[in-house]
């Protein structure tokens, strides 16, 4: 089964195109990396992906769907632009998003402290969020945009900013929502992550795909050392 499908999907403003001509296929299950130097277009095509911005031409399906906007209670999505309420406890950001996306309030509040606990943060569960640390604030978040259970995750940019420790909670965030059924998209620049835990990777350059394959089909390209 094909989670996601683009079919030639360009974006353009003006004179500039931010994505040029991209197609492909992620099948269920699959971790895929979206890697590419920043302004690749990484971003552009992931706001498509999720109908935040439309695009100039091609097509989409996600999840069956001819619109994120269709299937939005199966998806779940972290922005590159990091952003929580400071004011709110971090059990309490995890349950108000789960809420978004349907989920009950008592099932959504046991989701958020089972959430913090299991990713090293129980003891900071009725913290406010503006006395968290950066890496910190930036799990609540992630935990935010996964507590209601989607079927395809799509994180854009999770590692930035996060020291190695995190990183690597980041990592086993990822890995865990994989074995528990979900197909996970993320987008980065640095090439370690993506080796690490992902099935294929997608690499864009200058607004346009220059590989999709297997993490093993890349190395391969590699000139021998």
């Amino acid at each position: 089964m094909t989670v996601l499908e683009l079919n030639k999907l360009v974006k353009r403003y003006g004179d500039f195109t931010a994505v040029s001509d991209l197609s492909l296929k992620v099948p269920k299950g699959a971790i895929y990396g979206l890697l590419g130097p920043n302004g690749a277009g990484k971003t552009t095509a992931i706001r498509m992906i999720l109908d935040i911005v439309k695009p100039t031409s091609g097509e989409l399906t996600i999840l069956g769907s001819k619109s994120a906007m269709g299937v939005r209670e199966r998806i779940g999505y972290l922005p590159e632009e990091k952003g929580l309420y400071k004011k709110m406890k971090a059990w309490a950001i995890i349950a108000y998003f789960a809420r978004l996306k349907g989920v009950p309030a008592a099932v959504a509040k046991q989701r958020a402290f089972e959430l913090l606990e299991r990713y090293g943060l129980g003891d900071f569960a009725n913290a406010k969020v503006e006395t968290l640390s950066k890496g910190m604030g930036q799990k609540v978040q992630v935990l935010a945009s996964i507590a209601h259970r989607p079927d395809f995750v799509i994180l854009d940019e999770p590692f930035s900013g996060l020291d190695p420790s995190n990183q690597q909670v980041m990592e086993q965030v990822i890995s865990d929502l994989n074995k528990e059924g979900a197909t996970i998209i993320f987008s980065t620049h640095v090439m370690s992550h993506a080796e690490r835990i992902c099935d294929r990777i997608l690499l864009i350059a200058s607004a346009k795909k220059v590989f999709d394959g297997t993490v093993q089909q890349a190395k391969d390209l590699l000139p021998p050392r």
